[in-house]
C-alpha cells in the first residue's frame, strides 16, 4: 500500500509539477527568443533599405528609383512592425506566465502531498485548505488579466495593420508636414556623418536623443547613451553636404564646425533644427520651457514676415536716396508713386550671403604678388595711372552683414527691407562673425579692400550702383543696390548691407558725388562748376573736408588734405 501510494505521488508530481516547468521553458521562452530573432532581422532588414533611401541623390532625383526604394523602405517597416508587436505581444504575455510559472508546480507539488498525506488529514487544517483555495483562485485570476491582455493586444495589431501604407512610407508629407517649432526636447534616429580619412567619409545610423542642454547618442545594444555634443550657446544651420537631403550642421559657440546630421524626413529635419535652436538658447533652464519657446518662435517668425506697409517709416529723404536720370538730368526722387510691397521688393525665401568670398583672379593676383590696391592713393606702377584719372578717393571702414538678390531698385526701400531680413536672419541663427574691409569709393567704381594684404575683394562700377541708402535709424548701417547684366543677357539685382564706422550718410554723400562727376565728366561747363562748389586737393582731386572735420573736431587749414 506504502508503494502505491509513492507511485501515485510521483505520477502527481510528474503532471502537476514538472509538466508545468517544462512546458514554461520549451514554449514560451522559446517562443520569445525566436521572436526575438525575428524582430532583429527584420530591423537589419529596414536599416539595410534605409541606408539606400539615405543615398539617393538629390540634384539628379530618379522619380522611379526613388518610389522603388520608399516602397521597399515601407515593406521593411511594416515588416519591422509587424514583428515588433508580436515579439511585444508574447513579451507582454511573458510578465503574467512567469508569475505563476513556478506557482503552479509548487501548487502541484503541494496538493500531491496532501493526497500523499490523505492518512494524516488530521494534521491539515481548514486553514490549510482555505490558502490553497485562494492561490488557486489567484492563478485563474492571473490567467483571466492575461486573456483580456491578449485580446486587447490583438484587436490593437489588428488596427495598426490596417493603417494606410503612405504612414510607413519616409517623407510621405514633404509638401506640408505639421511641423512643431517649440519643442524643448527631441529624440529619433538620424545618420551621423564620420570622417575614415582626409577624403572619405561614412554614416552611421543612430539614435539620437536630447537630455537638458545635452545631445545624447545611443547605438543599438548600448544600455545606454552617451554625450555627443554639448547644446550651450550653439548654432545650428542647414548645410549642402555629399549630395544628401535633409542634412544639418551644429556648430560650437566657438565658431568650430560641430557634427553634421541627416534626418530622413524634412519634418524631422525642420523639428531636429527648432528644437536645437531652442535648447541652445537655454530655454529649457526657464520656469515655464515650452511658453518661452513658443514666444521665441513667434517673435522669430515677426522678425523674417515682410512687412506690408512702410508708413511708419521717416519721410526725410537725403542727397543720396535720389538717382540721376541719364536720359533728360532730371533728379528723380527714389520713392515710388505707389508704396511697393515686400514681396514685390525682394521674393520670400531668398538666401542670404554673409560673407564676401575673394574672386579667383584676384586670388591668383594675392598668391603671385601681384597688384594690390592702396587706400591711400600710394598705389604702384600697374595701377597708377588708372588712380590718378580717379578725380574722387575716399576711403571708409566698414563691415560687410550681408547680401541678397532682389526684384526691384526703383526705391530705396528695398535697403531698408534688405537691412531688415539681413539682421533678422543674423540674430536667428547667432551669426556675429563681420568681414571688415575698407570701401574705397572713387568717382569710377566702389571697391572692398582686404585692409590687411591691401588686395582687392570685389568691385562695382559706379554706373551701376543704382541704389543707396543710410538707415534713418541707426545711421552706421549703410546699403546700396548693385544691377548687372548676366552672361546669358539676364539682369540681375542685388542689395549689400554694411556697418560702417562713421555715419552710413557720409558714405552715401561720397557716392552721390562720384555720380555727379561722372555726369559732369560729359560736360566740361559742368565739371568746371562743379570744381568750383567742391573743394580740392593739390592733386586736384574732390576733398571732402565736412566729413574728416566732423570726426576729429579740428578745421584743416587751407590747401591740406583729409586723412582719406
Amino acid at each position: 500500500q506504502l508503494n502505491i501510494l509513492h507511485s501515485e505521488l510521483a505520477k502527481q508530481l510528474a503532471d502537476t509539477m514538472v509538466l508545468p516547468i517544462i512546458q514554461f521553458r520549451e514554449k514560451d521562452l522559446t517562443e520569445v527568443s525566436t521572436l526575438k530573432d525575428l524582430f532583429g532581422l527584420a530591423s537589419n532588414e529596414h536599416d539595410v533599405s534605409m541606408a539606400k533611401y539615405s543615398r539617393l541623390p538629390k540634384r539628379k532625383e530618379n522619380e522611379k528609383l526613388k518610389a522603388e526604394v520608399a516602397k521597399e523602405v515601407a515593406n521593411a517597416r511594416r515588416k519591422q512592425h509587424l514583428s515588433s508587436l508580436q515579439y511585444y505581444c508574447a513579451l507582454n504575455a511573458l510578465q503574467y506566465r512567469k508569475r505563476v510559472a513556478m506557482m503552479e508546480p509548487m501548487l502541484g507539488y503541494t496538493r500531491g502531498q496532501i493526497n500523499f498525506f490523505k492518512k494524516g488529514a488530521e494534521m491539515f487544517s481548514k486553514r490549510m485548505d482555505g490558502f490553497l483555495s485562494s492561490v488557486s483562485d489567484m492563478v485563474q485570476s492571473i490567467q483571466g488579466e492575461l486573456d483580456a491582455e491578449a485580446e486587447k493586444m490583438r484587436v490593437s495589431q489588428q488596427d495598426l495593420i490596417a493603417v494606410n501604407e503612405s504612414v510607413y512610407t519616409p517623407d510621405s508629407d514633404v509638401t506640408s508636414p505639421a511641423i512643431n517649432r517649440n519643442l524643448i526636447q527631441k529624440a529619433g534616429y538620424l545618420n551621423l556623418r564620420n570622417k575614415t580619412g582626409l577624403v572619405t567619409t561614412t554614416w552611421e545610423r543612430l539614435y539620437f536623443f536630447t537630455q537638458g542642454g545635452n545631445l545624447m547618442c545611443q547605438p543599438r545594444g548600448a544600455v545606454a547613451g552617451g554625450l555627443i555634443q554639448d547644446l550651450d550657446n550653439c548654432s545650428v544651420m542647414a548645410v549642402d553636404c555629399e549630395d544628401r537631403r535633409y542634412c544639418f550642421q551644429i556648430t560650437t559657440p566657438t565658431g568650430k564646425a560641430g557634427i553634421t546630421l541627416q534626418a530622413e524626413s524634412k519634418k524631422e529635419y525642420e523639428e531636429w533644427i527648432c528644437a536645437i535652436n531652442n535648447i541652445s538658447r537655454q530655454i529649457y533652464l526657464t520656469d515655464n520651457p515650452e511658453a518661452a519657446a513658443i514666444k521665441l518662435n513667434q517673435t522669430a517668425l515677426q522678425a523674417v514676415t515682410p512687412i506690408t506697409s512702410f508708413g511708419k517709416k521717416h519721410e526725410v529723404h537725403h542727397a543720396s536716396q535720389n538717382v540721376k536720370n541719364m536720359e533728360n538730368d532730371k533728379i528723380i526722387p527714389s520713392e515710388s508713386a505707389g508704396i511697393q510691397d515686400s514681396t514685390q521688393l525682394i521674393a520670400p525665401g531668398t538666401p542670404i550671403q554673409f560673407d564676401i568670398v575673394l574672386p579667383a583672379t584676384e586670388f591668383m593676383d594675392q598668391n603671385r604678388g601681384g597688384r594690390r590696391a592702396n587706400p591711400f592713393g600710394e598705389s604702384e606702377d600697374s595701377s597708377k595711372d588708372e588712380e590718378e584719372d580717379s578725380l574722387l578717393q575716399q576711403m571708409f571702414v566698414v563691415r560687410f552683414l550681408g547680401s541678397m538678390a532682389v526684384q526691384s531698385d526703383d526705391t530705396s526701400e528695398v535697403i531698408y527691407e534688405a537691412m531688415r531680413q539681413v539682421l533678422a536672419a543674423r540674430a536667428i541663427h547667432n551669426i556675429f562673425r563681420m568681414t571688415e574691409s575698407h570701401l574705397m569709393v572713387t568717382s569710377k567704381n566702389l571697391r572692398l579692400i582686404d585692409p590687411q594684404t591691401q588686395v582687392t575683394r570685389t568691385s562695382f562700377e559706379l554706373a551701376t550702383v543704382t541704389q543707396f541708402a543710410a538707415h534713418q535709424d541707426n545711421r552706421r548701417l549703410i546699403g546700396f543696390v548693385v544691377h548687372l547684366s548676366e552672361t546669358l543677357g539676364e539682369e540681375s539685382m542685388s542689395a549689400y548691407i554694411f556697418e560702417s564706422n562713421t555715419e552710413g550718410e557720409k558714405i552715401c554723400y561720397a557716392i552721390s558725388l562720384g555720380k555727379e562727376i561722372i555726369e559732369a565728366q560729359k560736360d566740361p561747363e559742368a565739371l568746371a562748376q562743379l570744381m568750383k562748389s567742391v573743394p580740392l586737393t593739390n592733386d586736384g582731386k574732390f576733398m571732402l573736408l565736412n566729413d574728416q572735420a566732423e570726426e576729429d573736431g579740428t578745421v584743416h587749414e587751407e590747401g591740406e588734405e583729409s586723412e582719406a
